[in-house]
C-alpha cells in the first residue's frame, strides 16, 4: 500500500487552457465512493485500465492518502455499491518543473466543471506559487468542490451561479 502526505491546491476553471494542453495526454477516469465520514473517504478508481483503492483524511491544502491497486474483478464488485456517489471525468496529467498540474474535465451530471489541482512537494512551494491568469478562483478550501461532495451534491452552487457571468479575461460565457 502506498502512503503519502498529498499537498495540493485546487482552482476552478472556466475553459480548457488549450497552449498548456498541447501535448497532454487525456486519462478517461471513473471513480465511487464507498464511504465518506468524519473526515475520511474510501474510493476505487478505474483509470487507464488500472483498479485502485483509496483512503483519504483530512481536508483544504494537506492531506493523507493510502492507496493500493486492486484486481478488476474486486472493482466490478464494488462499483455498483457506488451509484449515486460516482465522478467520471477526464484527467490531463502536465509536470511543470517540479510541479504537477492535473487537470479535471467532469463529465455528466457534473458539466462543464474543469477543476486544476496543483501538487507540490512542501507547503512553502504551495505558498509561493503564483496563480496562472487562465484560473478562475481558488477552492482549496472549499469542501463543495471535493469530488466526494461533487459525487453525491452535484455542481456547486457559486459554480452555477458563475456561470452568468465573465470568467477573468475571458469574455461571455
Amino acid at each position: 500500500m502506498k502512503k503519502q502526505l498529498e499537498i495540493e491546491r485546487k482552482f476552478v476553471l472556466h475553459r480548457l487552457p488549450e497552449k498548456l494542453l498541447s501535448n497532454a495526454h487525456g486519462d478517461e477516469i471513473k471513480q465511487g465512493y464507498l464511504l465518506r465520514e468524519n473526515g475520511r473517504e474510501l474510493r476505487v478508481r478505474k483509470r487507464n485500465g488500472e483498479y485502485w483503492m483509496t483512503v483519504k483524511q483530512g481536508s483544504g491544502l494537506s492531506r493523507s492518502e493510502q492507496e493500493c491497486q486492486i484486481p478488476a474483478e474486486q472493482f466490478a464488485m464494488l462499483w455498483p455499491l457506488t451509484v449515486g456517489r460516482q465522478v467520471e471525468k477526464t484527467r490531463y496529467s502536465i509536470k511543470q518543473g517540479d510541479l504537477l498540474f492535473e487537470i479535471d474535465q467532469f463529465k455528466e451530471k457534473l458539466q462543464p466543471l474543469i477543476l486544476l489541482e496543483v501538487e507540490f512537494t512542501n507547503l512553502e512551494k504551495s505558498q509561493l506559487f503564483s496563480v496562472p491568469t487562465f484560473v478562475s478562483w481558488e477552492v482549496t478550501e472549499d469542501e463543495n468542490y471535493k469530488n466526494a461532495t461533487l459525487a453525491t451534491a452535484g455542481l456547486p452552487d457559486s459554480f452555477v451561479k458563475s456561470l452568468t457571468f465573465s470568467a477573468p479575461g475571458e469574455g461571455t460565457q
